[in-house]
């Protein structure tokens, strides 16, 4: 492929940098520059916004509300949100469960759910994760019944990311107990204000209650609400997480990061010098560059093939792996840059709505809860462990 930028693609660039410079709220940007916590209502709007533009789904059907954007246009435009420090835009609706209604669902599931993903009606968490069930995600043991007209679902799930602001679930349920562990696997979409639905957060060790514990006490779902057909979500649910890995390479976000990384190291003296000039240092940054700009090009080449129909796979476990361990690199350089100003915890400052000043430098309050924060990255989505292990089979044949 072509990795040099068309004139067109330039303009869409200056276009994208342009509305974003107009229309992103200063109060918002900076919530996002500093690494403070997001309400819930900072993400709606941020949401709102953007599918005010039309913008807010770049790779679903114009037919179905989205922009239909090619991989370059698509790269593009989450370089620029994130130098702009723009919140992201949450996936679980918009690029985790809708590519799935899109290729398995029935056009009466797309109709009904692909608009209120759009408008913010609904908030989709995923529930796939339980305490037995996280990387060997084929042992799930949340249990579906079917009686009649709807599903009776009781079990667990954990782990699920801002379930606390979610009215709508989809998740993995056994439906068949006796097949073999993948094939008794279905698909349900669960509207989280039925009776018997409990989320319980999860403090983590930022002080922020990401995650949650999600408990099904004989809920009922209506049938209607299975995508697909009975027993074949163990497919949907693989196609899902092609999607979902790509999602978290982020090259948007390490890339915004290091220009964030190199900011401070410019300003931080090390031995009467900039750090920047620490040649261990500026080792280390080079490296995590280098990296970056190759996991870039690999993420066009896999979006570029998953815009003409071909669903990632193994590749995506490529950039989750490297996606993840580049992120981290950063964060950790980030906070060492910080040095003791990165010590002491600032929850007030963090807080959004807080008008709490920081013990020191602009970034040195998260820059410790972002170190801590980004471990989880090589553990969800698949731990890179078992990624890895995709990897040497799917592309090594190992």
């Amino acid at each position: 492929m072509d990795l040099n930028y068309t004139k067109e693609e330039q303009a869409f660039r200056i276009e994208v940098r342009q509305w974003l410079k107009e229309t992103l709220p200063h109060e918002l940007r900076e919530k996002v520059r500093l690494g403070k916590r997001l309400a819930k209502a900072d993400m709606e709007l941020w949401h709102s916004l953007l599918n005010a533009r039309g913008w807010l789904a770049p790779n679903w059907p114009q037919a179905y509300g989205g922009c239909e954007w090619n991989a370059v246009q698509r790269h593009i435009f989450e370089e620029e949100a994130c130098l702009a420090h723009a919140p992201r835009s949450l996936p679980f609706g918009l690029s985790m469960l809708a590519p799935v209604l899109l290729a398995f669902g029935s056009e009466d599931q797309r109709q009904r759910f692909l608009p209120r993903i759009l408008n913010g009606q609904h908030w989709w968490c995923q529930g796939y994760s339980e305490p037995g069930a996280g990387s060997d995600l084929a042992a799930v043991k949340t249990r579906a019944v079917r009686e009649g007209d709807h599903y009776v679902v009781n079990g667990q799930k954990t782990w699920t990311t801002l379930g606390q602001h979610a009215n709508w679930i989809f998740c993995l349920v056994r439906t068949d107990p006796d097949a073999k562990k993948q094939e008794g696997i279905s698909f349900l979409l669960i509207d989280m204000e039925t009776p018997g639905v409990t989320v319980r957060p999860i403090v983590l060790i930022d002080g922020e209650p990401e995650v949650n514990e999600v408990f099904f006490d004989n809920v009922r779902v209506p049938a209607e609400n299975l995508v697909g057909e009975e027993s074949k979500g163990w497919t949907y649910a693989k196609y899902l997480l092609t999607h979902e890995r790509t999602n978290i390479a982020g090259v948007g976000f390490s890339t915004a990061l290091l220009t964030t990384l190199k900011h401070v190291a410019g300003r931080v003296n090390s031995g009467g010098r900039p750090l920047a000039e620490n040649p261990h240092f500026a080792a280390r940054m080079a490296q995590a560059e280098i990296d970056l700009m190759a996991m870039a090009t690999t993420n066009l080449r896999v979006v570029s093939a998953a815009a003409k129909g071909q669903a990632p796979g193994a590749e995506s476990s490529m950039l989750k792996v490297k996606g993840t361990v580049i992120r981290q690199e950063l964060t950790s350089l980030l906070r060492r840059a910080m040095g003791p100003d990165a010590l002491p915890f600032q929850p007030d400052f963090l807080e959004g709505g807080s008008n709490a000043a920081a013990l020191g430098p602009d970034h040195a309050a998260a820059a410790a809860p972002g170190y801590f924060n980004m471990r989880k990255l090589s553990i969800f989505g698949g731990s890179n462990e078992v990624q890895r292990t995709i990897i040497t089979k799917a592309i090594l044949g190992l």
